[in-house]
């Protein structure tokens, strides 16, 4: 159903007043918050406006909670910024000379923050940020560190514990999939659910040659809209029974409903 078009032009005009109030606003804080140090960041810029509003009120949340779970977000802020800003520095000003200079300013500006933050982080104790840093950076000392800690209170959680699935996956497949049931068993429902850890349930079933398991995890992938092949080309790589096919499916629906409500237990996926 098409809008009158005196309706487009409201919504239009509120959009745009949306946009320059939240300009208005930002360009508000830079002056009252010296620390933030807006300048570097090139406000006066039309391009990369979005990851830099981002960026900047996040930093102003973080001189208050100067955490390190807010440096983490801090650093993929700079991330999507950086990439913004890749991007924005292959095109050619017309109208201002100075524009690609200032770009390529809050460009190196971006890649030295995100080297700060990383360094600042280095000697954490907590293992959600050992695992970024592990993760994002490639840290080996991290790595080690947050291997360290395998079979401890602090790792039994559903993201460290797929966190641990990641690295067992080229190592152990067998202990990949009881890290990964895990994980769905600390998950406390629908809203707190990894797809990814779904996903990999059917990727590892098949590598262990358990073509039931993996075809019920795949069927389970796709009450959570999780992209997998269609049901003709599953039939055809697990070349079950028809039978077999009907009881999984029906067993992909109590699974389901038990990872939903947050009381999953691997003996349903058996």
């Amino acid at each position: 159903m098409n809008l009158p078009h005196f309706l487009l032009v409201l919504l239009s005009a509120s959009l745009l007043t949306g946009c320059f109030e939240t300009r208005k606003n930002t360009d508000q804080l830079c002056e009252q918050e010296p620390a933030l140090n807006c300048a570097v960041m090139n406000t006066s810029d039309g391009q990369c406006r979005i990851p830099r509003t981002n960026l900047i009120w996040h930093r102003y949340d973080m001189l208050s909670a100067p955490t390190e779970a807010n440096a983490v977000q801090d650093y993929y802020l700079l991330k999507e910024y950086r990439k913004c800003l890749e991007l924005a520095s292959q095109i050619q000003p017309i109208e201002q000379a100075d524009l690609k200079a200032r770009r390529f300013d809050a460009l190196m500006f971006t890649i030295n923050e995100q080297e700060r933050v990383t360094q600042s982080l280095s000697t954490t104790t907590s293992p959600d940020t050992l695992y970024f840093l592990w993760s994002e950076t490639g840290d080996h000392s991290a790595r080690r560190r947050f291997l360290a800690m395998e079979g401890s209170p602090q790792l039994d959680t559903p993201q460290l514990q797929y966190a641990l699935a990641t690295y067992y996956i080229s190592r152990d497949k067998t202990k990949t999939y009881q890290l990964l049931n895990r994980s769905l068993m600390l998950s406390e429902g629908v809203s707190s659910v990894n797809n990814d850890v779904i996903q990999a349930l059917a990727s590892v079933t098949q590598s262990l040659e358990q073509p039931e398991q993996s075809y019920l995890w795949a069927m389970v992938a796709t009450k959570f809209d999780i992209p997998i092949a269609s049901e003709n080309e599953l039939r055809l790589m697990f070349n079950l029974s028809d039978n077999t096919y009907k009881r999984l499916q029906k067993q992909a629906d109590i699974v389901t409903k038990a990872i939903k409500n947050g009381d999953y237990t691997p003996s349903l996926a058996m």
